[in-house]
């Protein structure tokens, strides 16, 4: 980008932070953020000095009450992918200092995937595939894990498993795959609570959509060592036999009873299975740095 670009750009951005403080009406206020979206989606990420600067007031205009508390549920959804284009460009840092204005940040993109079912409505269906693919490509959920937000992860796969559809496209399943996956392979541990939702749509009798049957059965054979015993728990927990689920549950918790069976050691050639496990994610947002969306 040429200096006079990078010019011109910040100019932009600095106009709309402006504006965004004193819109006219709704549809004047969803024509700019509309707009202040897709010129956010032309920062590139670890921008010069002086488009950081021009983000500012942006970030502040985007979570101030008006914006962030509209009662337009499309007004909602375009902040949201505001703020994760946002988060893209800002990434291995979090936009906002403050914790709790994260985990808020965090609420209103999470809320965003209740729209993805919404074909009919196409601005919010839009903007929230735009979102999905972001945070996917992106592994954005690791803050959501760092923060602690545990309740929030499980609200996201229900959204994901609930609005699913058969004529969605191929890419939305596998941004949900990804997102599901690398928050269970991701988290210190996996409790009943956050499994609830995929093993109600592997349950045999459940009339679930099929596609989200698939969702829900490829993201436990994505991470079949991370689960074995956090399955079995959750099988347990959740007071259904365990014949009654798919046999993709039925195989995890099957590994999980063979590893524990006692076996001969041959102390010459004994390994310590956690030599092989590599249990950081410290830097795993780090690694995203230059990705190009």
């Amino acid at each position: 980008m040429s200096v006079s670009e990078i010019i011109t750009l910040e100019k932009r951005l600095l106009e709309y932070g402006k504006n965004l403080l004193d819109p006219s009406s709704l549809e004047m206020l969803l024509q700019l953020v509309d707009k202040l979206f897709l010129c956010l989606s032309e920062v590139k990420q670890d921008p010069p000095i002086s488009v950081t600067n021009a983000l500012s007031p942006l970030k502040d205009a985007l979570v101030a009450p008006r914006l962030f508390e509209h009662s337009d549920v499309h007004v909602k959804v375009s902040v949201a992918g505001c703020i994760t284009q946002i988060m893209r460009i800002t990434v291995p840092n979090a936009p906002y200092d403050d914790d709790e204005k994260m985990k808020e940040v965090l609420q209103l993109i999470v809320s965003s995937f209740e729209h993805l079912s919404d074909m009919c409505s196409s601005i919010s269906y839009a903007k929230s595939i735009e979102i999905l693919e972001t945070v996917s490509k992106l592994n954005m959920s690791i803050v959501m894990l760092d923060l602690g937000c545990d309740a929030l992860v499980i609200e996201m796969f229900q959204h994901f498993l609930k609005s699913l559809r058969d004529h969605h496209p191929m890419k939305i399943f596998l941004y949900m795959e990804n997102i599901m996956t690398f928050v269970l392979e991701e988290s210190d541990d996996v409790p009943p609570e956050l499994l609830s939702p995929i093993l109600h749509y592997v349950k045999k009798d459940n009339k679930v959509p099929q596609v989200s049957r698939r969702l829900a059965e490829q993201v436990l054979i994505n991470c079949p060592r991370k689960l074995d015993t956090y399955l079995t728990e959750a099988v347990k927990s959740s007071g259904v036999s365990l014949d009654m689920y798919s046999n993709v549950v039925a195989s995890i918790c099957r590994i999980h009873e063979v590893v524990q069976l006692p076996v001969a050691e041959d102390n010459g050639n004994r390994q310590n299975p956690q030599d092989n496990e590599i249990k950081s994610r410290v830097k795993i947002w780090t690694q995203v740095k230059f990705l190009s969306l």
